[in-house]
């Protein structure tokens, strides 16, 4: 069938109408192409990082030798990339640097500092109405911040997460969820109005104030419309047990039980975007051969013994990671080749609050992988770049995110 004029317009009662891209209109080969899997994105933040020299390769390129942390990867070393001498310009504050893991913004040790929106959250803009969720935030610590710069809660357990993702209520739970949500949107009208009345009355500055307000409620309608659309929806279906509530002090089970509720909301294609904060790192873990604080030994001033300790709570981190990874290719669809899933930290080295030279990994989602992109460690190379790839990749046309130059170099 021939393909549309991408000119075409609907015409009637003197009005024209221009119609989107569609598929239609594509060449067939490009049609062929489009008719692919949908693209997700994962970000896991471990935000007391891991220790460089167990971490980053020694040689640049294709032919590297696995470092000691990367080895358990060896069978997925063509499926992911890592990155050496990347970092957030102006990013500094050492611990705080965590809020702008995903976001970028700079100086976040500031009083003064006002967050930005986190990499997911501007993808979500664009793809998250094709999903129940937009998006899935989980840890004891948020990643997600919105357009205006407001963190998302997270959700802490994976026992709650798992029930909010496949767990349906009874009949009246869900007419009471319908009529909530419908005075939910009668409420947002009225407020609406006032404010719009007041705008009138106040200072430029406040209506700037009150701007930002009326994108919030806009937002809000969006999300309460899609929410009751999705509420008749019924909720996929899962072979799988839910997990039960794990201590904090089990670090090791709880990323675990968060990667499981990740790959079932990937696999039921309930989100496309989901973020991982961080997890117990407060607590001395249930880890064998583990007797002091995960945080006190991040700071080890090179003492041998507590050097070891660490090494063996981020050989468990490591590990589970890539348990994860095998999970997502090993899955009847593949997930991998589709997903983009980001490990790192926002410290480069923990024991000295350092925020350069972050230890970063980008595994699936369709890249030429299999090599480690080095760059300068000294002066380095801005991450946000990766930003802007991993958005482009998604589908969203753009070509700057926070302090990007331009895209990723060298990943292909």
């Amino acid at each position: 069938m021939k393909p549309l004029s991408r000119r075409t317009f609907l015409r009637g009662s003197g009005v024209s109408l221009a119609l989107p891209l569609l598929e239609a209109m594509l060449p067939l080969r490009l049609r062929a192409a489009a008719e692919t899997a949908p693209r997700r994105f994962v970000a896991i933040n471990i935000p007391l990082g891991f220790i460089p020299a167990n971490f980053f390769p020694e040689q640049a390129g294709a032919d590297y030798a696995l470092s000691r942390y990367l080895q358990p990867g060896e069978a997925l070393r063509k499926k992911f990339t890592v990155f050496s001498g990347t970092s957030h310009p102006s990013v500094d504050g050492g611990h705080s640097a965590e809020k702008s893991f995903l976001t970028a913004a700079p100086f976040p040790g500031a009083r003064t500092f006002k967050n930005t929106i986190s990499l997911d959250q501007f993808i979500a803009a664009k793809i998250g109405d094709q999903t129940r969720f937009a998006s899935l935030t989980l840890g004891e610590k948020t990643l997600s911040w919105s357009a205006n710069g407001v963190a998302i809660p997270p959700e802490q357990s994976a026992a709650k997460a798992f029930a909010k993702l496949f767990l349906t209520g009874s009949a009246q739970e869900i007419a009471n969820q319908q009529r909530d949500l419908r005075d939910g949107r009668s409420i947002m009208d009225a407020v609406l109005d006032d404010a719009k009345a007041m705008e009138r009355k106040v200072s430029a500055a406040d209506r700037d104030k009150l701007d930002q307000f009326f994108t919030a409620v806009r937002e809000t309608e969006q999300q309460l419309a899609k929410t009751a659309q999705w509420s008749q929806t019924p909720k996929p279906e899962v072979k799988a047990k839910p997990p039960g509530e794990i201590s904090s002090i089990d670090l090791v089970g709880t990323l675990r039980a968060h990667f499981e509720v990740m790959r079932l909301a990937l696999e039921t294609d309930s989100t496309r975007l989901i973020t991982l904060g961080s997890t117990g790192y407060g607590n001395v873990p249930r880890i064998p051969g583990v007797q002091l604080g995960y945080h006190g030994l991040s700071h080890h001033g090179k003492n041998p013994d507590m050097l070891r300790q660490l090494e063996l709570i981020e050989q468990a981190t490591i590990q589970a990671f890539f348990d994860f990874l095998t999970s997502l290719k090993d899955s009847q669809s593949n997930l991998l080749d589709h997903t983009q899933v980001l490990l790192g930290s926002n410290l480069g080295n923990a024991s000295g609050h350092l925020t350069t030279n972050l230890p970063m990994l980008l595994a699936g989602g369709g890249y030429k992988h299999g090599q480690h992109l080095a760059f300068d460690a000294r002066n380095n190379y801005p991450l946000p770049n990766l930003f802007v790839s991993i958005a482009q990749r998604m589908g969203v046309e753009t070509d700057k995110f926070a302090t990007s130059t331009g895209t990723m170099r060298g990943l292909v």
